[in-house]
């Protein structure tokens, strides 16, 4: 395993406050960004992480095959504030890029995934277009599922999680919450973005994310899961083996595919603005 916490020659890093985030902004060196911006939100259960997690993760590659910009907002942790901070602060950092005029994307690993669709739940409820969504393994329910209850897999387990959500929720870590504290608490996925994900099927977030993207499949939303042979949390990041390449791959490839998706929507929505500016001419 590399722990990597800085950005390498292809990319630009600039640190901003937005508000009280403190935010990592990525841009590609040596290219022109193309007008997406990606809010990438790092794991770490609620309780441990830092925004240069970004370095490592899936989203440094957006930036540098396909010039998006990404936002690595340094999030509350739960030992500082519990819920609702960190998402909170997320969101702010998300209605800051949405100034910018860019295509919005959401994205996360584990408590970060977690945090990503409460994000994008908050964004539909009040009014901000999210393009597309990214909850790899995301952390979903507070609750113990059939896999996350008894799990004693690698790198995360049952008595990591139940930590975890104490830390998060404090008093309210076994009582059904708002679904912007625990997603799969959501009883309405209506408009909700498009979703890729993957995730172990040894890990203790299995269930969980194969029930978000039902529930989104259910509501008439485009979701995508792709699941692995593997008892290891955030395999794709912590090794470096065939599994681990193949799922950053079929990661790149739904990316690309919706990138293609909104690039397209976006050249017919700018065509039909010239026209109407051109019929209102008459």
């Amino acid at each position: 395993m590399t722990i990597k916490l800085w950005p390498d020659q292809d990319i630009h890093a600039q640190k901003i406050r937005i508000g009280r985030v403190r935010t990592l902004i990525l841009r590609p060196a040596n290219r022109t960004a193309v007008p997406v911006s990606v809010l990438w939100i790092h794991g770490g259960g609620f309780i441990t992480g830092m925004k240069e997690m970004v370095y490592m993760s899936r989203a440094a590659d957006l930036v540098k095959k396909y010039g998006v910009t990404v936002y690595s907002p340094g999030y509350r942790l739960a030992w500082q504030k519990p819920y609702p901070a960190a998402v909170n602060d997320c969101y702010q950092v998300l209605a800051y890029m949405c100034r910018q005029e860019d295509t919005l994307m959401v994205g996360g690993e584990s408590a970060g995934g977690g945090l990503a669709a409460a994000v994008c739940m908050m964004a539909r409820d009040r009014g901000i277009s999210v393009a597309f969504q990214m909850p790899l393994y995301p952390m979903l329910s507070n609750l113990d599922t059939e896999t996350s209850g008894d799990n004693h897999g690698r790198v995360w387990n049952t008595r990591r999680n139940h930590f975890g959500w104490r830390m998060y929720l404090r008093g309210q870590a076994q009582e059904k919450v708002s679904p912007y504290a625990a997603p799969i608490h959501q009883t309405d996925y209506r408009h909700l973005p498009r979703c890729y994900t993957f995730v172990g099927d040894g890990e203790p977030f299995y269930a969980e994310t194969m029930t978000y993207v039902a529930n989104l499949r259910a509501a008439g939303i485009e979701a995508e899961v792709d699941v692995y042979h593997t008892d290891m949390h955030a395999f794709d990041i912590l090794k470096n083996d065939a599994q681990s390449r193949e799922a950053a791959m079929r990661f790149e490839q739904h990316f690309e595919k919706i990138l293609n998706s909104c690039q397209k929507e976006r050249q017919s929505l700018e065509k039909c603005g010239r026209l109407f500016s051109a019929l209102s001419y008459f």
